[in-house]
C-alpha cells in the first residue's frame, strides 16, 4: 500500500506547503479505481453529439450500453446519435474475427437510416484480435458513397484523454471536404461545447447578437455538412480544450485557421469569451455590441446573485471535474457567491492547467490529479466541505458522506453555461447547501 501512496504523491499538492510541482498526464494506477474512463469512452463523449451520423460500436454489447446516451446532448433536428448501435461481438467472433459481422452491420444500418456519415468505434477486444477496421470502413465507404470513419479507440491504450485524440483524428477526415462559399469574414466554429441541456443554442445566440456567424458546432448539435465546411471559418473558439484542441491545432496547421481558448461558465469567463472574439475581429461595432450585451446581462443577473451570496458566504466547496477548464471557471463562480474552494482537481489536466489552478486558489487548497474515491472521501472529510461539484461517479461519494452535491458533468439536464447558467448554478448551490436535510446527517463526525 505504501508503494501505491508513493506513486500517487506527485499528483496531490497542498498549496503553500511546498514548491508547486504536479505530476500528471500519467496512465491511471492499476487497481486504484481511478475516476477516469477508457479511451473508447473518451472518443464517444466527443463524437456522440453529431446528430446526423451513424455511431456503431464494434465490440461487446457492454461497451455500447456503457456509453449509451452518454451526454445530455440535445439536437435541433435528427436524433440518430441517440441510438447506440453495436456489433455485439460474441465468443465465435473473437475466435474467427469480427470483420464480416462489422461489414454486414454497416451495410444494414446505412441502408435503413441513410446517415450523412458513419463513425465506427474499436473497443479493447478489437485491438486484441486484430480486426482491420480501416479496411472494412474503406470498403463500405466506396460502396455506399458516404464517409465511414474508423475511430481507433481501443480502451486499453490509456485513459479518455487518448480517446479525445482518436475522435479528433476521425473528424479531421471530414474537414476540408465541403464548400465554403458564402461564409462571413466574421465567422467562428464553436469547439468543445456539447449542447448539454441546450447550452450551445444560448452561446450561439450571444455570438449572433454581436454579429458573429457560427459555421459549425463541434460537436454539440453537430452536423456532418457543417464539419466538412468548417475550415472556411475565420476563427476556432475552443472551450473544452482537452477534448477538441487537437482538432483546432490540425486546422491551424492545414488550413491556417487560428484558435483561442475560452470558457462559458461563470460571469467573468463568459464575458471574457465574448470580448476575446470581438477583439480578434477588431470590429468597433462588434465591440460596442458586446459591451451592451454584457452590461444588459449583468444588470439583470447580479442583483439576483446577491440574495444567494448572503446565505452562502463562508461555505466551503470542493471541485473534481473532467476537464480542468471547468475548474478555473468554478473557482471564480464560487468566489462570486462568497464561498471558499478548499479542494480542486481534474481527471485530464495538464501541467499548465495545474499551474494556473495553483495561482488562482487560496493557501491550503488541495489540488489533485486523477483522484480515486478513497482520496476524494478523505479530502471531503478533512476540509469539512459543504458542497462537492463533480460528475456521476462522484455523486455517491458526496451523498454517503452527507455532503451536498452539484452535477457539473455531461449527464446534467440544466443549463449552467452563459449568464443564465450562472443564475441556475447559484440557485442550485443555494438549494443544495441550505437544504434542511443536512441537519439530520452528522457528517462532521463521520
Amino acid at each position: 500500500m505504501q508503494a501505491v501512496l508513493d506513486e500517487r504523491r506527485g499528483q496531490i499538492h497542498r498549496k503553500g506547503e511546498a514548491p508547486f510541482a504536479m505530476s500528471c498526464n500519467k496512465d491511471s494506477l492499476a487497481g486504484a479505481v481511478s475516476q477516469r474512463a477508457c479511451v473508447f469512452c473518451g472518443s464517444r463523449v466527443v463524437l456522440y453529439p453529431i446528430a446526423d451520423a451513424l455511431h456503431l460500436v464494434h465490440g461487446p454489447i457492454g461497451c455500447a450500453v456503457y456509453t449509451w446516451d452518454i451526454r445530455g446532448a440535445l439536437s435541433s433536428g435528427p436524433e440518430l446519435h441517440r441510438m447506440s448501435f453495436s456489433t455485439d461481438m460474441q465468443e465465435i467472433d473473437v475466435i474467427f474475427g469480427g470483420e464480416k459481422k462489422l461489414y454486414q452491420a454497416l451495410i444494414e444500418l446505412i441502408d435503413r437510416h441513410q446517415p450523412k456519415a458513419a463513425f465506427v468505434y474499436s473497443t479493447c477486444i478489437v485491438g486484441l484480435i486484430g480486426d482491420d477496421l480501416k479496411a472494412v470502413c474503406r470498403k463500405v465507404a466506396e460502396e455506399k458513397g458516404i464517409p465511414v470513419l474508423p475511430v481507433q479507440s481501443e480502451g486499453f491504450k490509456g485513459n479518455k484523454r487518448a480517446g479525445y485524440a482518436a475522435a479528433c483524428n476521425a473528424m479531421r477526415q471530414l474537414v476540408g471536404t465541403g464548400d465554403v462559399t458564402g461564409i462571413s469574414k466574421h465567422s467562428i466554429n464553436i469547439l468543445g461545447d456539447f449542447n448539454l441541456a441546450g447550452e450551445i443554442w444560448l452561446i450561439r445566440e450571444y455570438f449572433e447578437k454581436i454579429g458573429v456567424e457560427v459555421v459549425a458546432n463541434i460537436t454539440g448539435d453537430g452536423r456532418i455538412d457543417d464539419l466538412k465546411r468548417c475550415h472556411g471559418a475565420a476563427l476556432n473558439v475552443v472551450q473544452c480544450s482537452g477534448a477538441t484542441m487537437d482538432l483546432a491545432n490540425m486546422m491551424e496547421k492545414d488550413f491556417g485557421v487560428p484558435s483561442i481558448r475560452v470558457s462559458y461558465f461563470g460571469v467573468e469567463d463568459m464575458a471574457e469569451s465574448l470580448y476575446a472574439v470581438a477583439d480578434f475581429f477588431k470590429d468597433q461595432e462588434m465591440i460596442d455590441k458586446t459591451r451592451a450585451l454584457v452590461k444588459a446581462e449583468l444588470s439583470a443577473l447580479l442583483p439576483q446573485i446577491q440574495q444567494y451570496r448572503q446565505a452562502l458566504t463562508g461555505k466551503k466547496a470542493a471541485i473534481y471535474v473532467g476537464g480542468a477548464f471547468k475548474a478555473f471557471s468554478l473557482v471564480k463562480a464560487f468566489r462570486l457567491l462568497g464561498m471558499e474552494v478548499v479542494m480542486v482537481g481534474s481527471q485530464t489536466g495538464t501541467p499548465e492547467d495545474y499551474q494556473e489552478l495553483e495561482e488562482i486558489t487560496d493557501p491550503g487548497t488541495i489540488i489533485v490529479d486523477d483522484a480515486n474515491p478513497l482520496e476524494l472521501s478523505s479530502f471531503l472529510k478533512e476540509k469539512e466541505v459543504d458542497i462537492f461539484v463533480g460528475g456521476v461517479k462522484e455523486r455517491p461519494i458526496a451523498y454517503k458522506l452527507g455532503v451536498a452535491f452539484c452535477d457539473h458533468n455531461h449527464e446534467r439536464k440544466e443549463i449552467l453555461a452563459g449568464f443564465a447558467g450562472m443564475l441556475n448554478f447559484a440557485r442550485e448551490v443555494y438549494s443544495s447547501v441550505m437544504s434542511p436535510v443536512w441537519r439530520f446527517v452528522p457528517r462532521r463526525d463521520v
